[in-house]
This record gives structure tokens, C-alpha cells and sequence, in this order.
């Protein structure tokens, strides 16, 4: 297989974005979904489908970011430049809502919005033609 910057690139944002992902839904699993089923679980005031989907919503992001980094892993593997090029425009623009709303929402150094950023720069790196 021929790997050059652009491929090495793109898989290496898709492998930061997973990861992210994965220790993303650990942390909302462990610091958002337990409390918010503790305590409104049993609470009768708040209804049934909102105890059910709320937890489901906290974790779509994971889900998202961690698809989309196994696009970008595959597009650098498999696919041609036009549908590199639509892959990491989609994926990027998911990254960027998350470091945005990362830096945003810590309006500090961390490394959710650090990352992210580092895994938009490779996108970058990795939709550009090569020269050669």
C-alpha cells in the first residue's frame, strides 16, 4: 500500500477523533447519564420518553465523532480524492462544532477542544492535492 502525507494525515485525525470519542462517552456516561438516572428516573413529573432519549442525545456526539474518525480511517485507505475531499469536509465540520463548543464551554486550555483542533488541522493536511 502507498501511503503518503495526505493518507498518513487523514488516519491520523480519524485515530484522534475516535479516541476522543471514546473517552468523550466515557466521561458523559460516568459524569452525566448515571446522575441524570439517579435522580429523574424516579421522578414522575418528567416524562418517560424524555427519560429515555435524553441519555441516547448526550451520547450522539460520541457516536458521531467516533464514525467519523473510522471514515476518515477508511477514506485514507480507500477512497479517491473527490470522496477524501466530501469526508473530510463532513467529518471536519462535526470537529469543529465540537472544538467550538469545547472552547467555548471551558474557555480554557483542554484537551477536548485541543484535540480536536489537531485532528482539523491533519483533515486539512489530508484533503489538499498532492503535487505530485
Amino acid at each position: 500500500m502507498d501511503m503518503n502525507l495526505q493518507s498518513a494525515a487523514l488516519g491520523m485525525a480519524g485515530v484522534i477523533g475516535s479516541c476522543v470519542a471514546v473517552f468523550h462517552g466515557i466521561l458523559v456516561q460516568r459524569l452525566m447519564v448515571r446522575p441524570f438516572e439517579e435522580f429523574f428516573v424516579a421522578d414522575e413529573r418528567i416524562a418517560a420518553p424524555i427519560r429515555r432519549i435524553v441519555p441516547l442525545l448526550l451520547h450522539f456526539s460520541t457516536i458521531s465523532w467516533f464514525l467519523g474518525g473510522l471514515a476518515l480511517i477508511a477514506s485514507a485507505n480507500w477512497f479517491e480524492q473527490d470522496a477524501r475531499f466530501s469526508t473530510g469536509l463532513f467529518v471536519g465540520s462535526l470537529y469543529l462544532f465540537g472544538a467550538l463548543g469545547n472552547l467555548w464551554g471551558t474557555r480554557s486550555l483542554h484537551p477536548g477542544w485541543m484535540l480536536m483542533t489537531a485532528a482539523l488541522v491533519l483533515i486539512a493536511i489530508g484533503v489538499t492535492k498532492s503535487s505530485g
